[in-house]
């Protein structure tokens, strides 16, 4: 399964046809998955000696130095706990009153800047780089920092703690629904999210080019009604992300990937929590101002 999010999408946690291997040339076979077969899986000695109960695929034994749940989880901890401090950092160290509100705007948008390049040299690299995910942790966090103090200033001081509160509870949600198998992660699965993030995204852009030629909300998909309505859109496609990673996850952990690829996991991850979290105080924010 190849993933929407692009930390994932060049890499062989695949069950279904993968594209890419672990650092592998190796296109696949048909009729079968190829990370799960022995000439072209280098992480599996004995493919066949367990048998993936819910889909019927050969699954490679445990390896020493294979990535585990457990990285998963303390990987994702470290970062997300970067994020956290950088953002209690710039909340505390980055005033957002009427005088200085310009400046700490002109900082939260260089880090967002600065995070998105780290983003996308380490999405393009073929092997994870801590340091790079963490340096995106850290001015990501910067970014949300500053923007929640400004909508706890000017908007309400109690949106951070339901964006938080609501980014856990569709995390929660998604990951029960997931391993209950309400949630089928599959090729239409698939292609419905990608079409479905393609069209949102295009028409945020749209909507910032229309703001910036013209000034205001542009197109009015951010505020309003209109607003209300593409902040649940966002926090649904955020939603269905985090069940494509958690796909990816389950089948790099089943098909042996090497223990530093939970740092992509990792990044995977946090990318899409930051999504939620920011399209739900979006929508808080929203429904905030409208009372």
């Amino acid at each position: 399964m190849r993933s929407s999010n692009p930390v994932f999408s060049r890499r062989g946690f695949s069950r279904d046809n993968g594209y890419a291997g672990f650092n592998t040339a190796q296109q696949p076979q048909a009729g079968g998955n190829p990370y799960a077969q022995a000439p072209t899986n280098p992480y599996a000695t004995n493919p066949y000696a367990q048998q993936d109960t819910q889909q019927g695929v050969p699954q490679a034994p445990a390896r020493s130095g294979a990535m585990t749940i457990d990285d998963v989880v303390s990987r994702t901890a470290i970062t997300l706990g970067t994020v956290v401090a950088g953002a209690v950092v710039a909340w505390l160290a980055l005033p957002v009153d009427a005088a200085n509100v310009n400046k700490s705007y002109g900082i939260a948008i260089g880090a967002a800047l600065i995070a998105f390049v780290l983003a996308m040299v380490q999405s393009f690299k073929r092997r994870p780089t801590p340091a790079l995910i963490l340096g995106y942790a850290a001015f990501e966090g910067v970014f949300l920092g500053v923007i929640s103090s400004v909508v706890t200033t000017y908007v309400s001081a109690g949106a951070v703690p339901q964006a938080v509160l609501g980014t856990m509870a569709v995390f929660a949600g998604v990951l029960i629904a997931y391993k209950t198998r309400l949630i089928r992660v599959n090729r239409r699965f698939t292609g419905f999210v990608m079409a479905a993030a393609i069209g949102f995204m295009l028409l945020m852009l749209v909507n910032l080019l229309f703001s910036a030629i013209g000034g205001g909300d542009g197109l009015g998909f951010r505020s309003g009604g209109l607003g209300i309505l593409f902040g649940i859109i966002g926090i649904v496609l955020g939603a269905c992300f985090l069940a494509l990673d958690f796909k990816q996850v389950e089948d790099g952990i089943t098909y042996g990937a090497p223990r530093e690829e939970s740092w992509l996991a990792a990044f995977g991850l946090t990318m899409t929590l930051v999504w939620i979290y920011l399209e739900a105080l979006r929508l808080i924010s929203i429904l905030q101002g409208n009372d």
